[in-house]
């Protein structure tokens, strides 16, 4: 089913318009902001006019702003910044985070700020509609002075240097250009500039990653839920009058959610009187306090985020209302910095508590089940080795989790002298998910394999189609089997979203608060 459109509303555009974008959502730039560009572009003519030095439109660049250029070569100057600056290293960038990163230059460009020409932004807005999608490479960028190497990448290819991504084929761009049917541009005064500065590759980057955490989040409470039924473990810690005292939003909500999950659950309702246990280990017991406070700080990341996105990072910035052209210091992405590092945080404490409920379930004198789950330990090794995979990458992401925004390195002959390093702390992200979402599948299978033991006994209704989704995939495990296969299958129903989609009618918590 093809996606609705978005239409772009710079200085207005949502979390949830965002999160659709990455997942694949067509664009389309409002047409009213035209008037907010031609505005900053006729300021910029008359700037030139003037002959004024003006940084970045008849100076040089960085250090170099001390360098006074000829009226005759401005046009070769915003060339050749965009060519001199292309010097990323590295893979490509993923499409659909190039996908993002073009629509939030187009947010930034349509504020009518950066100077720029509506011929510029249009080439980009028919760039990202047609599908032709710039080739990246991912590194190379300290997140200030903006995300200079990454976006003159993006930047080349819209004057006809460089390579476009084609229905999954890498074009050159002046070919690519010319069978759809478009001109490259000739640059103007500032519009190289305009191109290359700002945060939008490194907020482009954090916002994948905060969409994904989303989904990693929301199926960590599934897996999470499954898990402390298989345990046999108790859903009164979840009971609302414990978080209600505490009052964080998080808490509240992730305990109202793991306790839908498992409501009605007839294995719970066997152990709900007679219970010698007094209290379950803190993976089950502590889930809302530590699953919320990560919803919090996911959160309170999507907010910044999505204000970023709405920010003009360029610089120097246009004023036409009365003809200033002023230089600051937007382009420095150290709130992008900071939000990474705590969707990292986050990431990893999600991981973190899952493998210690896949460990808890290794043991019988804790998970009341035979050792590593298998109907015939020592023979067999059952889950054994599962939960060292799920130990290894979570041990992963730990390192991967020290915050990049502390670090700088000073760039541009000292020009540039505090950097927010936010790019390479942003593009973390997807790896530290993906090894999120390879343990939720192992604990997805533990959980379901635990169940089982559990006979004539039936979980949740939510949870039991969770069982019945993934066995449909992976059969419970007898005599052992080659476990990679499984792991994957699993880990495919969390990447799809798809344990949400089991347990529809349970309300899990997104991060709507950062819309």
């Amino acid at each position: 089913m093809r996606q609705q459109q978005i239409i772009l509303k710079p200085g207005a555009t949502t979390f949830a318009d965002l999160r659709q974008i990455y997942f694949g959502a067509p664009v389309a730039l409002d047409p009213g902001v035209r008037r907010a560009v031609d505005a900053g572009a006729e300021a910029v003519e008359a700037i030139v006019r003037k002959g004024e030095p003006v940084y970045g439109v008849n100076t040089g660049f960085g250090k170099l702003a001390g360098v006074r250029i000829a009226d005759g070569d401005l046009t070769l100057l915003q060339r050749n910044i965009v060519l001199s600056h292309a010097a990323g290293v590295g893979e490509a960038m993923p499409v659909p985070v190039v996908r993002l990163a073009m629509a939030l230059k187009l947010c930034s460009l349509g504020r009518g700020a950066s100077g720029v020409r509506w011929a510029t932004v249009a080439l980009l807005e028919a760039c990202l509609a047609l599908g032709l999608l710039p080739v990246i490479p991912s590194q190379g960028s300290v997140g200030a002075s903006g995300d200079l190497a990454p976006l003159a990448h993006l930047s080349e290819t819209l004057i006809g240097e460089g390579a476009f991504f084609v229905e999954g084929r890498v074009v050159a761009a002046a070919k690519a250009l010319a069978d759809a049917g478009l001109q490259p541009l000739v640059l103007s005064a500032k519009e190289g500039l305009a191109l290359l500065n700002g945060t939008q590759i490194s907020t482009a980057w954090a916002l994948a990653g905060a969409f994904e955490a989303e989904r990693v989040f929301q199926s960590a409470l599934v897996t999470g839920a499954l898990t402390t039924d298989a345990a046999r473990g108790s859903d009164t810690p979840f009971d609302p009058r414990i978080h209600a005292l505490r009052r964080h939003r998080g808490q509240v909500e992730a305990a109202e959610a793991l306790l839908a999950l498992m409501a009605g659950s007839e294995i719970r309702a066997s152990h709900l009187v007679g219970d010698p246990r007094v209290q379950d280990p803190y993976c089950l017991r502590c889930q809302p306090q530590v699953m919320g406070a990560c919803l919090d700080v996911l959160r309170q990341a999507g907010a910044m985020l999505a204000i970023e996105a709405n920010g003009v990072s360029d610089n120097p910035l246009v004023f036409a209302d009365s003809g200033e052209v002023i230089s600051g210091g937007n382009f420095h992405a150290e709130p992008v910095a900071f939000a990474a590092d705590m969707i990292a945080l986050a990431l990893c404490e999600i991981g973190s508590i899952s493998e210690r409920r896949i460990a808890m379930m290794m043991d019988p004198s804790l998970s009341g089940h035979p050792a590593f789950l298998t109907p015939n330990p020592g023979l067999n090794s059952g889950f054994m080795i599962a939960q060292v995979a799920a130990a290894a990458l979570v041990s992963e992401n730990k390192q991967r989790a020290h915050p990049a925004s502390v670090d700088s390195i000073p760039t541009s002959a000292n020009q540039e002298d505090h950097v927010s390093m936010a790019t390479h702390g942003a593009r973390r992200l997807l790896a530290m998910a993906e090894n999120v979402r390879n343990v939720l599948g192992i604990e997805l299978l533990v959980g379901a394999q635990g169940c089982d033991f559990i006979l004539g006994l039936r979980s949740s209704a939510a949870l039991e189609r969770v069982r019945a989704g993934l066995r449909e995939i992976v059969p419970s495990l007898g005599d052992d089997r080659r476990f990679s296969p499984d792991i994957a299958a699993a880990t495919a129903l969390v990447a799809t979203g798809a344990l949400s989609g089991f347990v529809a009618g349970v309300r899990l918590p997104d991060l709507a608060a950062a819309a």
